[in-house]
């Protein structure tokens, strides 16, 4: 039943919407990590919760790293029966730049399988990643694939804004390459006003008081950067819903996260403090 209930989250709600599905703000925070003084900070945006897809972005940093991932267009993994395939798009050859376009669950899988528990536990650790956390599903032994899942690895926005800035800033203790790869792979190109847009979006199902996943309740993640000649401005927006709404989270919260940042009057300018 679990799986069935991630699944349906996970691809962006491929079951019938519901009418009327209230969004919660839970977090928009964007920095500029020159500046003390945030661009925006609204919400609770300490509370953790799962990294569902916007985990491709360590896992690239870490695949890139070990040698995993060569290119953007390397290596290409064929689609097998068996690997997760709620999302059409799935049941296909995969690349890096299609597995993160399309949000590949299985493709992440085998790439933490090549990687190892060791490794896997170590990167996460030295990436200083939310909670570090990758035990999985409690008594299942199976973090290596699931961790990031609506499962045992946690992360606040705040701490997802950390992450994505040591990683642009050259403080994470991966090679210079993999920080570019990764980097392209996250490229959503450059909008009016000239500020190039970097993000992945996520998607998952939110733990209640009793443990259980919360059916039906997703929430949606965007996280990322905007940068226009030296200046960056990194965020990360948190969204829930009451109810399955219409159209994947992770795509509500990307658009949202833009028009907090761009407001629709602005002429493309970024919103100041």
């Amino acid at each position: 039943m679990r799986k069935t209930i991630l699944a349906a989250a996970l691809a962006g709600l491929a079951l019938p919407p519901a009418a009327l599905a209230e969004e919660q703000v839970v977090c928009m925070i964007a920095v500029n990590p020159a500046v003390s003084v945030p661009l925006i900070h609204e919400g609770a945006c300490d509370e953790r919760i799962s990294s569902a897809s916007t985990f491709k972005v360590a896992i690239s940093l870490m695949a890139f790293d070990a040698g995993i991932f060569t290119a953007p267009d390397a290596p290409e993994w064929p689609f097998k029966e068996g690997y997760a395939d709620w999302n059409p798009r799935w049941k296909r050859a995969t690349t890096p730049e299609s597995w993160m376009r399309d949000s590949v669950v299985w493709y992440s899988q085998r790439a933490t399988e090549q990687l190892g528990m060791a490794r896997f536990a170590a990167y996460v650790d030295a990436f200083d990643y939310g909670n570090r956390d990758v035990s999985g599903d409690k008594g299942k032994g199976n973090g290596l694939t699931q961790a990031w899942l609506s499962s045992s690895l946690q992360i606040a926005p705040i701490e997802q804004v950390g992450f994505l800035t040591r990683m642009i800033e050259g403080r994470l203790p991966v090679s210079a390459a993999a920080v570019a790869h990764t980097k392209d792979l996250l490229d959503q190109g450059e909008r009016a006003g000239g500020w190039h847009i970097y993000g992945k979006t996520g998607a998952g199902l939110p733990f209640g008081p009793d443990g259980a996943l919360l059916k039906g309740q997703p929430f949606g993640w965007y996280v990322g950067w905007a940068e226009k000649g030296s200046e960056r401005i990194v965020f990360a927006r948190l969204i829930r819903f009451s109810e399955r709404p219409d159209g994947a989270p992770g795509a509500i919260a990307r658009d949202g996260a833009m028009r907090a940042l761009f407001p629709p009057d602005g002429d493309g300018e970024l919103t100041r403090p």
